[in-house]
């Protein structure tokens, strides 16, 4: 069940000739797969291309009618094996990932792929999740493109230019016989907009024709001695291929402008922020129209000489706009300059800043260096606006202004507030279970994972020190596993991260090399942290999947003899009980606890569509919510030590003789349990209760109410006569 259904808007990808798109970025990719002939779709889902995994898995009809195949892959490298069809067959493939994670986990096939060249067009389409917003290491895409002389682009971030982008990236694989790599960032994913659409196209020779007329070219395989000649290949004939394609088929644009003596160069993906700093300073308007010449490169690697310095001529100085480092872009233009002898000054790293996200601010502040340097009537053209001015000052702490009678203390910096575990998420009580094991046996080393887990590592709990990889977790605590010592390691690894390859770089290295570590597989239903996808061992019925196929069987299947399965995480006592037995337990070889509890954030996404259509309907529905009674509440706040959870609060005391803030809990509650569970080391604190909130109660519930709080009212009353009496 993915966090979002496209059930609704896959219907236009029916649109033909003469209609209108109008829609979120990642439809519109889908569409232009469609319209390029496509045969085959894959990929892994990753922010911020899972809606392009989650908009084909929901367009199946559409994808039979055109005999399109689509598959929700293994890993980015069984995605980027796939396009293995299009080495010997005119059949156009793409796939999909997350950017510099993928591409490692991919480089395999990919670097393949890359030295025999591709017939059919090959289009990787990946989700650069790079800046600020980013979930991953800060890395680019373009190393990986150089390395393989893969082509490698960057649109600009509109509708129109991404459809373009797509399709023409299909021509020019075939015209270079070399795969693309179009990267897709995450405003151009999410960025709404209009496209002139064109019909469907269903591919011309199909999959049906590569299985029934096999063909086969050694010369096409990665073998000794044709790898030299694909070397030689790649430089002489592939890439001035694709250098000839990009010039013919104006996939770089140019943007004249008024100051011919200097320029911008800046990636497709960044077009957007500069003509918004450039609409700010009084220099271009929102129709695009600017006063400094503008180089756009939609196709960054390679990068075409000839229009370089076309572009650069009779220039006094040109700004590169590039985002991340190296400055692979600023290299390759220096070189091409000098070696042309071109006198055009070059600015990049040197006035911008060499690592991170280009926001519109970091890019003013450049660029306002850069025409203050070489065009100074063009940097005071038009005042900033106040809230621009303000905001590009340097940051000096805000004063408070004092109050009669009030003592304000200095605060120098806001304490961060990282991320956490959803509200309720069933994850939660497992590092609760591990901390109170660790209370009592000591601490452990913990090699943590990708995922949702990995929060973990992060306050309150402080678990984990180490993350290698998606599934990597037991791998990465392979070099503990020594027998001079009875303390075991333990790992952590999602079902997500087990499917992708925990299951034979993980567990099945584990028994090979008889280790007596333990591994905890966290089983909540999905591949939850890339948008809650359905997996192997999901328990939904699926039309296009086959799932149901346990965890527990497929790590004995590998020869793990000691497995626990804890089928409710919320249980905190069964939880520690089993974390004690593994990391205590004289039976040799390695061992496995799976603990299992489905994904709160999905749960809620099932069941609270239900609720109020039975609320609508007039039906009973009961929510489950905890409260705490701040009478009782001692302010010990284990509740949110051990559990953290983010509907947990504090208050403070009404007691006025009492001076520690009491525990709270938010109406986002979920009802788990959890922290009630969690105070005073397990057992339920005597302040926590548990209500149901009862819509379209029945009579004899809603008299029952009444009669409590008439009850309850009286009662109150009472105590209050007698605090009176006591304090006369």
């Amino acid at each position: 069940m993915a966090e979002r259904s496209f059930k609704q808007e896959v219907t236009k990808l029916r649109l033909g000739a003469g209609q209108e798109f109008e829609g979120e970025g990642i439809l519109a990719v889908t569409k232009a797969l469609l319209q390029s002939g496509v045969s085959y779709v894959g990929g892994y889902q990753g922010s911020p291309v899972s809606h392009l995994m989650d908009v084909l898995a929901d367009a199946s009809e559409i994808l039979d009618e055109l005999g399109v195949h689509f598959e929700s892959s293994a890993s980015e490298a069984t995605a980027a094996a796939m396009l293995g069809a299009s080495v010997h067959y005119p059949l156009r493939g793409a796939i999909t990932f997350k950017s510099t994670v993928g591409t490692n986990v991919a480089s395999d096939a990919l670097s393949n792929l890359a030295s025999g060249g591709v017939t059919g067009g090959a289009l990787i389409i990946l989700g650069e999740d790079y800046g600020e917003g980013s979930s991953i290491i800060q890395e680019r895409s373009h190393a990986f493109a150089m390395k393989s002389q893969m082509w490698l682009l960057d649109p600009r971030p509109n509708l129109p230019s991404l459809v373009r982008a797509v399709q023409q990236s299909f021509e020019l694989s075939e015209a270079s016989n070399t795969p693309v790599m179009l990267t897709l960032r995450i405003r151009a994913c999410h960025a709404h907009g209009r496209f002139a659409t064109t019909d469907n196209k269903r591919p011309a020779f199909s999959l049906k024709d590569a299985v029934e007329q096999p063909r086969r070219d050694v010369e096409r395989m990665a073998l000794a001695p044709a790898t030299f000649v694909h070397e030689h290949e790649k430089i002489t004939r592939r890439w001035k291929a694709a250098e000839d394609f990009v010039r013919a088929h104006g996939l770089n644009e140019c943007f004249d402008g008024e100051a011919r003596h200097v320029g911008i160069i800046v990636q497709g993906g960044l077009y957007n922020t500069l003509m918004r700093v450039l609409e700010l300073m009084g220099l271009a308007n929102i129709y695009g129209d600017t006063a400094i010449p503008i180089y756009v490169l939609n196709v960054v690697y390679p990068v075409v000489e000839d229009e370089v310095l076309d572009f650069c001529q009779g220039k006094d100085a040109v700004l590169m706009l590039e985002e991340g480092q190296p400055e692979f872009i600023e290299q390759a233009l220096h070189t091409i300059l000098r070696r042309a002898g071109v006198a055009t000054v070059l600015h990049g790293k040197d006035i911008l800043p060499r690592a991170g996200e280009y926001t519109p601010r970091v890019v003013m502040k450049g660029l306002r260096r850069f025409l203050e340097r070489h065009a100074p009537e063009l940097a005071g053209r038009r005042p900033l606006p106040e809230g621009v001015a303000r905001m590009l000052e340097p940051r000096i702490p805000p004063i408070v202004p004092s109050m009669p009678g009030v003592a304000l203390e200095k605060v120098d910096e806001v304490l961060p507030r990282p991320p956490s575990f959803c509200t309720g998420c069933p994850e939660r009580p497992i590092f609760t279970a591990m901390k109170m094991v660790e209370r009592r046996i000591g601490k452990h080393y913990v090699s943590a994972d990708i995922g949702c887990h990995q929060f973990a590592a992060l306050a309150p709990f402080d678990i984990g020190a180490t993350s290698m990889g998606y599934g990597l977790g037991a791998a990465g605590a392979a070099a503990l596993n020594t027998g001079e010592t009875d303390r075991r390691t333990v790992s952590i690894m999602g079902d997500g991260g087990f499917w992708h390859n925990g299951l034979t770089s993980g567990i099945g290295n584990a028994v090979f090399n008889r280790s007596n570590n333990v591994t905890i597989i966290v089983d909540n239903g999905y591949s939850a942290a890339t948008g809650g996808q359905d997996i192997l061992s999901s328990s939904a019925d699926t039309p296009t999947r086959s799932t149901r196929h346990g965890i527990e069987a497929a790590v004995r299947g590998v020869g793990v003899d000691w497995v626990r399965t804890v089928t409710h995480t919320y249980d905190l006592q069964q939880m520690q009980s089993v974390l004690d037995e593994a990391l205590t337990s004289d039976e040799p070889g390695p061992k496995v606890v799976i603990a299992q509890s489905e994904c709160m954030l999905n749960k809620q996404r099932r069941i609270k569509p239900r609720q109020r259509q039975m609320a609508r309907e007039g039906r009973r529905v009961v929510k489950e919510q905890f409260g705490v009674d701040h009478d009782t509440c001692t302010g010990d706040h284990s509740c949110i030590r051990l559990s953290g959870c983010p509907s947990l609060s504090i208050k403070d005391n009404p007691d006025p003789l009492r001076r520690d803030p009491v525990a709270t809990v938010l109406p986002s509650c979920v009802g788990c349990g959890l922290c009630g569970e969690v105070s005073h080391a397990a057992v339920l604190c005597p302040s926590f209760y548990r209500a149901d909130v009862v819509t379209n109660p029945t009579r004899l519930e809603t008299l029952g109410a009444r009669l409590a709080g008439k009850i309850i009212g009286f009662l109150q009353r009472r105590l209050a006569k007698q605090e009176y009496r006591h304090a006369a």
